[in-house]
């Protein structure tokens, strides 16, 4: 299974708007720079959840967007198939069983399939954002330390040490 990278901002989001829940509506500029997100494509992002029904938006100066339902009752699977589609990762469940039935010389392989989109579809439809947050905050890291620790990342170079021939050998 792969997440989009839209899918992965919106689930960012949906963090952020579940971290903040008690605390009204959340500019999108707020979620854009909390997340280190493009303020333009997260627009469109929470549109698309607007338009499901799974956060609102709120007009005025304490405008932004919130959820629409407590964070226990919106579960990953409902926005990833909402973003990205089907689990499976080579078309969804009714589709590989087609194949188990049809191509028996494969029948197993795609059983695999299916057993993997079934096991992963199965985390996501038992997870939902009130435990996402939850187990950040049973981490050894907070939110706020992660965000620190990311900053440094960007900041630090990322080139390896490299070793000459004759050098670092004892």
């Amino acid at each position: 299974m792969k997440i989009s990278q839209k899918g992965l901002y919106a689930l960012q989001a949906m963090m952020v708007l579940t971290r903040r829940y008690s605390q009204g509506a959340i500019r999108i500029r707020d979620i854009a720079y909390e997340e280190n997100l493009p303020e333009k494509f997260l627009e469109l992002i929470l549109l698309e959840l607007k338009n499901a029904r799974i956060v609102e938006s709120v007009r005025g100066a304490k405008g932004g967007y919130r959820l629409r339902r407590p964070p226990s009752e919106i579960r990953l699977s409902e926005i990833i198939r909402l973003i990205d589609g089907p689990l499976a990762p080579f078309g969804d469940a009714d589709q590989l069983r087609e194949l188990i039935d049809r191509d028996s010389d494969h029948s197993a392989l795609y059983q695999v399939f299916l057993d993997v989109r079934d096991a992963a579809a199965k985390i996501l439809e038992n997870t939902t954002l009130a435990d996402l947050i939850n187990r950040e905050s049973a981490g050894s890291n907070s939110h706020a330390n992660r965000k620190i620790s990311r900053k440094k990342k960007k900041d630090e170079t990322a080139v390896l040490p490299m070793l000459r021939q004759g050098e670092g050998h004892d």
